[in-house]
């Protein structure tokens, strides 16, 4: 791709786009946030899907008649197809081939339906090939990034083409059923991902192989199965040296998870695999690489979450302790790291710097079903959109540092469906150095409300006790510090937990001492969608809730006597070995699981 005299001039902001119940159009990035004038605003709810291409200098979009393409810096359409169905739309990288997807349908008299994946050149508009492709996950052929290959699964195998040409697969990965395959991001020597699902007793097993080469019984570079798995997840680094692979189980033989169990594997090319030790149990909600492919964080573990940053060889390198999370996001260039609780979490956000392990901004972001960062590595773009939400639909634009620089909310007669930044290419924006100081902004900030604890009336009166439900844990670096090159044994790292957990307890109580001085924190562990701490909409929820409590309560009454030094009954102490399970049953009936 040609550089022009605007490249080498610093790059404009990406655009946002916006499609909702009020039509498609796009919005001037920061600082100006006003409407652009590149895309005339296309009015009507009949937009159902657009695409940029990955050098965000084309844009296509469907309005419920055709699909159109346009180039972003000079205006000109390009191209118009007649295709009122297409709801999946995507640019081969090199901006060759355009992708387009309709939901497939059979004639009533059961004849097969005719091809509902067109691959168009994008130059000249022709239709290069049709394929019936009936499902609509992983409808996408997949592509090399300098599309020297292209690669699509296929009852069970997976057809690979050269050079854009479709009339002749060039190569075929036969294995017993493929599943699942992902292609190795970055240039050649091109690997391939390929999952195949367990059957009559045999495991699970992902492979990875390097292009051509899949013949023969030494042809994988590398090979890890697994008895626990329904699904998986495949999650190449960016520097194409290793995998890390997600696998689920859809439910869990334990009873302990409503998400099923799930593991994390790691396999890197050179033959090496190893499963990764999480230190809590509990659901795995997030994986992401580092684009340096040098390390990667997992958010793990039943609420309040933990967060690990791991490097290759899956020791942990930094704890970012428990709280309320279920996603974590990595700037462009990898320095800033995003951990954040959306969904049936309230939306904190704790930002921080990479290279010191050190906190920026706790923003909140309430009622966020979108988190996306800006390709320019300083702005952040979050989201309240239809249908996962109906109201208070609308977009938020803030700096990393915690300030929100615009806000757009919709009418409450309206919908968002969907918003996002243009993309632009790895390198146009530099990194640049850290700030810690928020940026001002002219919007002016909402505290979010935190939702108070229920107390019962009597006690409305009386000073609060601070028990938590939770014992929160701080973070901390678990790389050998200089001097002492043994990491710390387990025993060891128990005790310095204890130690770190007691200088939290005497701060707490000192702070109870002089409110004054020290802000209440917001209680960290309350699910959004309880109200108040013990109301759950649900009178027979409500009524566990408050047994559990009971339970709970009498218990810690009787360890209090135990350590004054009473001699316990036998059914009293079998009622302290309980704590932990009743534990685990109030903190899932508080998330509503």
């Amino acid at each position: 791709m040609g550089f022009s005299f605007r490249d080498k001039m610093a790059p404009s902001t990406p655009l946002l786009t916006v499609r909702g119940s009020e039509g498609l159009y796009m919005v001037n990035g920061p600082p100006h946030f006003t409407e652009s004038t590149l895309f005339p605003r296309e009015s009507g709810k009949n937009c159902k899907v657009y695409t940029f291409s990955k050098d965000g200098t084309l844009f296509a979009w469907g309005n419920g008649e055709k699909i159109n393409i346009i180039n972003v810096t000079n205006k000109g359409l390009r191209h118009s197809f007649d295709l009122p169905k297409a709801v999946c739309l995507e640019f081969s990288p090199k901006n060759t081939v355009l992708a387009t997807w309709q939901p497939y349908t059979t004639s009533k008299d059961g004849t097969a339906g005719v091809p509902n994946l067109q691959l168009y050149d994008v130059k000249t508009g022709t239709c290069l090939k049709s394929f019936i492709q009936k499902k609509m996950q992983n409808w996408c052929p997949s592509w090399s990034e300098d599309e020297t290959i292209c690669a699509r699964n296929v009852n069970n195998e997976v057809h690979f083409f050269e050079n854009n040409n479709f009339n002749t697969i060039a190569n075929k990965l036969h294995l017993q059923k493929i599943n699942d395959f992902v292609l190795s991001p970055g240039p050649q020597p091109y690997k391939v991902a390929v999952y195949v699902p367990g059957s009559k007793g045999a495991p699970s097993f992902v492979r990875l192989y390097q292009y051509p080469n899949f013949d023969g019984p030494h042809a994988a570079l590398a090979n890890k199965s697994f008895f626990k798995a329904d699904k998986v997840t495949m999650l190449w680094n960016k520097k194409a040296t290793a995998v890390l692979v997600i696998a689920s189980t859809d439910v869990d033989k334990t009873g302990a998870s409503y998400y099923g169990e799930q593991t994390l594997h790691y396999i890197a090319v050179n033959g090496e695999s190893a499963v990764v030790q999480l230190p809590k149990n509990g659901p795995i909600y997030d994986v992401v690489w580092n684009s340096s492919s040098t390390e990667f964080c997992a958010v793990y573990g039943f609420m309040p979450a933990k967060a690990t940053i791991f490097n290759l060889k899956c020791d942990p390198v930094f704890d970012f302790g428990t709280g309320p999370r279920n996603a974590a996001y990595y700037s462009p260039h990898g320095h800033i790291l995003v951990l954040a609780g959306f969904g049936n979490l309230r939306g904190q956000m704790e930002v921080w710097d990479v290279k010191n392990y050190k906190l920026i901004s706790k923003p909140v972001a309430s009622d966020s079903t979108y988190f996306a960062w800006c390709p320019d590595g300083e702005h952040i773009l979050t989201a309240t959109c239809a249908p996962r939400l109906r109201v208070n639909n609308g977009y938020k634009i803030w700096h990393y540092t915690g300030s929100v620089l615009h806000k757009h909310d919709v009418p409450s007669n309206a919908e968002l469906w969907q918003v996002s930044w243009q993309p632009f290419l790895d390198g146009i924006f530099p990194a640049k150095t850290i700030t810690y100081q928020a940026v001002p902004s002219d919007v002016p900030s909402e505290e979010p409300k935190v939702a108070t604890a229920y107390r019962p009336p009597a006690l409305r009166n009386k000073p609060i006790t601070n028990s938590k439900l939770h014992e929160e844990e701080p973070p901390q670096n678990m790389k050998p510090q200089a001097g002492n090159d043994k990491p710390l044994s387990k025993t060891a790292l128990k005790n310095q937990r204890k130690h770190e957990a007691k200088k939290a307890a005497k701060q707490e109580a000192r702070n109870e001492k002089s409110p004054d001085l020290a802000p209440t924190p917001a209680p960290q562990s309350t699910p959004r969608n309880t109200i108040s701490q013990s109301t759950s909409g649900d009178p027979e929820v409500d009524k566990k809730i408050k047994n559990l409590k009971k339970k709970l309560k009498a218990i810690e009454q009787l360890k209090e006597q135990a350590a004054a030094g009473k001699q316990l009954e036998k059914n009293q102490l079998e009622k302290i070995q309980k704590e932990k399970a009743l534990l685990q049953e109030l903190e899932d009936l508080e998330l509503g699981i």
